[in-house]
């Protein structure tokens, strides 16, 4: 095992380099088809947890998805997943809006969906603790543009202080230590619900692609709450 001193990118050139002159088996995005397929059955899963959710026997889709978006492959395989489920008759044609959500100084896709082009330029000088999404040049761009066409979605970026205070949030209202990257999503589901682009009856679904414990370097134990155990009383401040 060796580390490249670079972004995923750079890594993936080498290890293209690599498939011709060793004959390496290439596992970057999107240049095998394991991942998409495994992937894909976030899909599926959605679908019949919905069901189970609603009480009824018939497959369901929420109106709405919000994805944390790096290299896509997640995006990219639901939505395979979906016209699958559509073939085999499972479901009807209706899709969920899909939301790419990228870091601030790293959306290569959410620049190139607000141009209106259908693939996006590397994005230099990439920079974000979520390091699922610090992609700078993705080679699945097309076709995560192409999702959020077909899908009447829309694509935004947040900043590393909104996705930090994000995981905070949600730990400290939900208890769940989210990853950073899940972190983004919340804070672009505030954004949009502000703006008006959801409607409060519509079925929501936030993917949390991570777990917070990979990022304890990000939360230094300094910038929580203290209880004093020597104090009686100290659990008061829970009331």
């Amino acid at each position: 095992m060796h580390l490249v001193n670079g972004l995923i990118g750079d890594c993936g050139k080498l290890v293209g380099t690599g498939r011709e002159r060793f004959g390496w088996f290439d596992l970057s995005t999107l240049k095998e088809p394991f991942r998409i397929e495994g992937k894909k059955t976030m899909g599926y899963e959605l679908a019949f947890d919905m069901a189970d959710a609603s009480g009824v026997n018939e497959l369901q889709l929420p109106d709405v998805i919000f994805y944390p978006t790096g290299g896509g492959t997640g995006l990219i395989g639901m939505w395979k997943a979906f016209d699958e489920m559509e073939q085999l008759g499972w479901i009807g044609s209706e899709r969920p809006r899909m939301v790419v959500v990228q870091a601030e100084h790293c959306a290569p896709v959410v620049r190139a969906f607000e141009k209106g082009a259908d693939s996006a330029e590397m994005f230099e000088n990439a920079r974000t603790v979520a390091s699922g999404l610090r992609v700078p040049a993705a080679i699945g761009d097309f076709l995560m543009l192409q999702v959020l066409s077909e899908s009447n979605g829309t694509a935004l970026a947040v900043s590393d202080e909104e996705l930090l205070a994000g995981v905070r949030e949600m730990a400290g209202g939900q208890g769940m230590f989210l990853c950073p990257e899940a972190g983004a999503v919340w804070a672009a589901a505030k954004q949009l619900c502000d703006s008006g682009w959801l409607d409060a009856e519509e079925r929501i679904v936030l993917f949390n692609t991570g777990s917070g414990l990979k990022y304890n370097h990000l939360y230094p134990p300094g910038d929580l709450p203290t209880l004093d155990h020597t104090d009686p009383n100290c659990l008061d401040a829970l009331d």
